[in-house]
């Protein structure tokens, strides 16, 4: 309670504080630090490239153990040329980029022009929005963002998505069409894999239901001797591995059989979608529980690794490529072992048979925060500008995945033409390379869109992406039997920081609770417990917020 009246107190003197630096004198803003408002008349439009070179500030963030340097990647020496803008970044790496972005936003006298891979949550927008640090965009997008407004004017959805309930776009998004619907790429994000060459060694068959599945963990742990001299497996047998907490790395997915099927699809949030269109919070229904008991035995019985709960991710990896895996879980099995031994492992049957697709997917995958200019910005539509081509349809893939025809490197793309002769992006075979690893050797991230047309005509559909796609269709859109998602809906700022605050509680005894009972248990009166504990936390406040805005959405549209 002290904390929580401390927060609220230093809020407030900050606001105030921020309220009476912006009004002590002409052009003085953030705590004394004057902003340049003379800023020089701009053309009405740019063309590039430029007449005369320009130079613009951007701040971006990289994989670690890639290229450090923005300027060194391809895809910007080639964009350098295309436009004569010169832009002297600032780059973090990724694995610090939480922490020192916060620290970059309010240190405004350094800001630069635009944050490239901001990924600012919704709370962060408006906040910033709110202080005059960051800048509206929707009359620079209509006046100097021609890609952009394409996409907007195509699919007028996404604008609705970046506008907030005041009629600003405080960002630019990031967007990835691939597939639509329930058969949407994004529909699951946590993929349960089997190793099929285990399986086939043991004469076992694909498990359909928890019991089968338990029994060929079962066979897995008592075979551990027999598999590891026939394969040459060097370190302990693990019938099954994952991260707990950690998004497409957690189990939730196989839950979504237990009670009335709903699982955990939202691990950031926690929510579903019933089929009368109310809001629940997942991790309280008896389904839930059911599904936490039955990975309780599980482990008990020894068929769970017991570094679930603090490997890290490169730990995760080592295991699975030394072939010690029965069952993972991620995005693409490839980042973890080689793709022709293992097989999704279909959804299983408990109570019923059901998977529960990611909110938000149905519209394709989406970043509401990713770049933001700043108030610094000398030359916004000069920025605007530039950062307008990384919505051009052959640019967009290239920053999303990589790029082509750089000496010495391996590339993602060559250089091809499509049906009608025309250029077009087309995706090498990856052969043994990781597909996450290239990825990040070469891709700049940033605002872009792949839109679903674009395949065949601009660029091929990767064939990682492709096979996803086929697995979805094929295995797992069949058992979505739900009609809705939790769409990606902007709230105001008074509700986006409310909903923050508790999200904060309520997801982290959510949590902490699933760690400690799927490793000890869950009795009653700890269940009990649990509930009031998140009752006590406003979880009933929770879900009225996203009940709110969902009442007031189409969902049928």
């Amino acid at each position: 309670m002290f904390k929580k009246w401390m927060k609220k107190i230093c809020a407030a003197s900050l606001a105030a504080a921020i309220a009476a630096t912006s009004l002590t004198g002409c052009g003085e803003l953030f705590f004394g630090y004057k902003e340049a408002r003379n800023k020089p008349e701009e053309p009405a439009s740019y063309t590039f490239p430029l007449k005369e070179k320009e130079t613009i500030s951007g701040m971006t963030s990289y994989p670690s153990a890639t290229e450090s340097d923005p300027n060194k990647r391809a895809i910007f020496e080639r964009l350098e040329k295309q436009t004569n803008v010169h832009v002297n970044w600032k780059a973090i790496s990724s694995d610090q980029w939480s922490d020192k972005i916060s620290l970059q936003m309010s240190n405004y006298s350094t800001l630069p022009d635009f944050i490239f891979t901001a990924g600012f949550s919704d709370s962060d927008l408006l906040r910033y929005g709110t202080q005059g640090v960051i800048i509206p965009l929707e009359d620079y997008i209509d006046k100097y963002m021609p890609n952009l407004k394409k996409v907007f004017d195509e699919y007028p959805e996404y604008r609705s998505m970046c506008t907030d309930e005041n009629g600003h776009i405080w960002a630019l998004p990031w967007i990835e069409q691939l597939g639509e619907g329930k058969e949407a790429i994004q529909t699951i994000g946590d993929m349960s894999y089997i190793n099929k060459k285990w399986l086939d060694y043991l004469g076992l068959k694909m498990p359909t239901t928890v019991d089968e599945f338990e029994e060929v963990l079962k066979a897995f742990h008592d075979h551990s001797k027999d598999l590891q001299e026939h394969f040459n497996i060097k370190g302990s047998i693990i019938p099954m591995s994952f991260i707990i907490n950690d998004g497409d790395q957690d189990p939730a997915i196989l839950i979504n059989g237990f009670g009335e099927g709903y699982g955990d699809g939202d691990r950031g949030r926690h929510i579903a979608v019933t089929d009368d269109k109310k809001v629940i919070c997942s991790a309280t229904q008896s389904g839930y529980r059911k599904g936490i008991e039955w990975l309780h035995k599980l482990y008990k019985e020894g068929l769970i690794d017991p570094e679930c709960f603090t490997q890290e991710w490169s730990t995760y990896v080592s295991k699975g490529k030394s072939g010690r895996y029965g069952v993972c879980f991620s995005w693409d099995i490839a980042n973890i072992d080689n793709l022709k031994d293992w097989e999704p492992l279909p959804a299983l049957t408990a109570d019923t048979r059901n998977i529960t697709p990611q909110n938000g997917s149905y519209t394709s995958g989406f970043d509401r925060g990713r770049c933001v200019v700043t108030a610094l910005a000398k030359k916004p539509a000069l920025v605007c500008s530039w950062l307008d081509q990384m919505y051009a349809p052959m640019q967009s893939p290239q920053n999303n995945w990589g790029t082509y025809g750089k000496k010495g490197e391996f590339h993602i793309f060559e250089m091809s033409k499509n049906a009608d002769g025309q250029p077009m992006l087309k995706h090498m075979d990856l052969g043994d390379h990781s597909p996450v690893e290239v990825r990040e050797a070469e891709c700049v991230g940033g605002p872009l869109a792949v839109l679903n047309d674009y395949y065949g005509k601009y660029v091929t559909c990767p064939a990682d992406a492709q096979y996803r796609l086929d697995w979805i269709k094929n295995i797992y859109t069949p058992d979505m039997h739900g009609k809705y998602v939790y769409p990606n809906l902007f709230m105001n700022q008074e509700d986006t920081e409310h909903l923050s605050n508790l999200t904060a509680d309520i997801t982290t005894e959510i949590n902490a609770r699933k760690s400690d009972w799927i490793m000890n248990g869950v009795t009653d009166s700890e269940w009990n417990s649990y509930l009031k504990k998140l009752d006590a936390y406003g979880l009933k406040q929770y879900l009225g917020i996203f009940q709110k805005y969902l009442d007031r959405y189409d969902l049928d549209q």
